[in-house]
C-alpha cells in the first residue's frame, strides 16, 4: 500500500497517510524537513530519507471539497457540521464537530445565566447548557441580542 501525502499548507506542511490513517506529520523548515511519527520527531533532507521509512509516498495534492452548508435543522453552526441530531426534549439542534468526535455543540445562538450574570454564546456545548439556566436557540444574532437585553433588565 501507499502512503498518501496531503498537502494541507501549500509546499509547507503535509499529513502523510496509509490507508485513510494519520501515521505522521512533515513540515518544511528552511532547508530542513520536520518529521513526527509514531518514533518521535526528525530532521531528514529529502523525499528519499522519508520514503525509507514509509516506502512509497503519493505527493499528489489534497483534493478540497467545498461545504458550505454550515446549518442543523435551521440554525446556525460554528463550523461544518457532522453527526447532526435534534433532541426533541430540550428542543435543541445538535453536532459534533468532527465525524469522531463525542462533544455535543449546540447550534443557534444562545443566552446563558452563569454566576456573573447573563452572556451572548454561539454554538455552545450542550453540557453547558445541562449546566446551566439558557434561554434559545436563536436563528440571527439579533433576536439572542434583543432576548440579552430584556434578560439583563430584569
Amino acid at each position: 500500500m501507499t502512503v498518501k501525502a496531503k498537502e494541507i499548507v501549500d509546499g509547507k506542511f503535509w499529513i502523510l497517510e496509509d490507508g485513510g490513517v494519520k501515521v505522521a506529520t512533515l513540515s518544511l523548515s528552511e532547508d530542513k524537513y520536520i518529521l513526527s511519527d509514531k518514533e518521535g520527531t526528525r530532521f531528514v533532507k529529502n523525499a528519499q530519507q522519508i520514503e525509507k521509512s514509509f516506502g512509497k509516498i503519493d505527493w499528489s495534492k489534497l483534493e478540497i471539497t467545498e461545504v458550505t452548508n454550515k446549518e442543523v435543522h435551521g440554525f446556525d453552526a460554528s463550523c461544518v457540521p457532522h453527526n447532526p441530531l435534534y433532541d426533541v426534549k430540550n428542543k435543541l439542534p445538535l453536532f459534533t464537530k468532527s465525524p469522531k468526535s463525542k462533544s455535543l455543540y449546540c447550534a443557534g445562538y444562545y443566552i446563558i445565566r452563569f454566576e456573573k450574570g447573563w452572556v451572548k454564546s454561539f454554538c455552545p456545548k450542550a453540557i453547558t447548557l445541562d449546566r446551566y439556566e439558557y434561554k434559545g436557540p436563536f436563528k440571527t444574532s439579533l433576536e439572542m441580542r434583543t432576548e440579552l437585553s430584556k434578560a439583563n433588565a430584569k
